[in-house]
């Protein structure tokens, strides 16, 4: 696996919209993102034609993701946000110019698609990173999110993963101009749950958003077993909601192919369970995360039950968020109860 180089203050950096070119429906949040990326990191962002452009092209998203691979002066490549249709922009990507100059790239969510297309070419990424959500709003880059931006694309090193105590499932609408100077609704947070053996195992991560790993399992374009053998499985679920029973079955699925069994250990976020259209009481919140969890830790215990598993570290949909290494190294020590990221 390629582990590209880190960036130096001064250095270019690319800013995409390979999936929903969130900057167009959010421009005063996008802005205020570009100038905290600047001042918190030295790094100077550089959008491309459809970084703000609604309805782009696939063929033309594409473009600019190729783009800024050839281009000598762009040291790194940020996602301002997911969406829903980034499967069909790999496909017109071009792995001889990531293979001849790999770059930091940070995205989640739909960009689990780009990030699986690394993967699959050798180049290791960074699951998280979302310049609208994680940048732009809020009265701050909430601080597990800022340790773990800069750990990914300029510092580097091992760090011990942490629970900020509090999440939120979203923010403020972006055309709110609360949005700029407010966080989310927030909450207390569980704590994480451990389960399968209590061992210490490390291996390179892959995985992602489980709705996009649906479409990628359809797609045929998931890693083989056998290439997966012994890693570490990231898994979040999105804004949509995804109800447990559905995860089972996905879940299941993925067993019966033999992809659950190949991986040591599974680290799993805590889940989103409200949106700005669906906002469940407290203790209804609480039963969904519970029975998502459930969910999960039973259907490795089904087909691996040799995996280390921990579920609710915040690294998914929810805010803060910790950015992971993706084809990189992670530790999970199921006697200790820790788990720790090499960036």
């Amino acid at each position: 696996m390629l582990i590209p180089p880190k960036t130096q203050p001064g250095d270019r950096v690319a800013v995409l919209s390979p999936a929903f070119a969130a900057p167009a429906e959010g421009p005063t949040i996008h802005d205020r993102a570009m100038r905290r990326l600047t001042e918190l990191t030295g790094l100077v962002p550089v959008e491309y034609p459809t970084t703000r452009l609604l309805d782009a092209s696939a063929e033309a998203r594409a473009a600019d993701v190729n783009a800024a691979f050839a281009d000598p002066s762009i040291r790194g490549i940020l996602a301002t946000i997911g969406g829903d249709d980034q499967i069909l922009v790999t496909p017109h990507l071009d792995p001889s110019l990531a293979l001849a100059d790999p770059k930091p790239f940070l995205g989640f969510s739909d960009n689990t698609n780009l990030l699986n297309w690394l993967w699959r070419n050798g180049i290791a990424a960074f699951h998280g990173g979302s310049t609208q959500l994680h940048l732009g709003a809020g009265p701050a880059v909430d601080d597990i999110h800022l340790r773990s931006l800069r750990a990914a694309l300029q510092e580097g090193g091992k760090i011990e993963l942490t629970e900020p105590g509090e999440s939120e499932d979203f923010g403020r609408h972006w055309d709110d101009p609360a949005a700029l100077a407010e966080f989310g609704d927030r909450e207390p947070a569980e704590p994480w749950t451990w389960a399968g053996l209590a061992k210490k195992v490390t291996g390179r991560t892959w995985g992602g958003c489980l709705e996009v790993l649906d479409q990628l399992a359809l797609a045929d374009r998931l890693p083989s077993n056998e290439e997966l053998a012994g890693g570490i499985l990231l898994l979040e679920t999105s804004e949509r909601l995804t109800a447990a029973d559905v995860v089972t079955e996905q879940l299941r699925a993925y067993g019966e192919r033999g992809l659950l069994g190949a991986f040591s250990g599974v680290l799993v976020a805590r889940p989103p369970v409200s949106s700005f259209d669906v906002m469940p009481p407290a203790g209804e919140r609480a039963r969904l995360r519970t029975a998502q969890r459930d969910a999960v830790i039973e259907q490795v215990r089904q087909y691996n039950p040799d995996a280390v598993v921990c579920v609710g570290v915040p690294f998914g949909h929810t805010r803060p968020q910790w950015i992971l290494p993706y084809g990189g190294e992670l530790m999970m020590d199921g006697e200790t109860r820790t788990v720790r990221a090499a960036y």
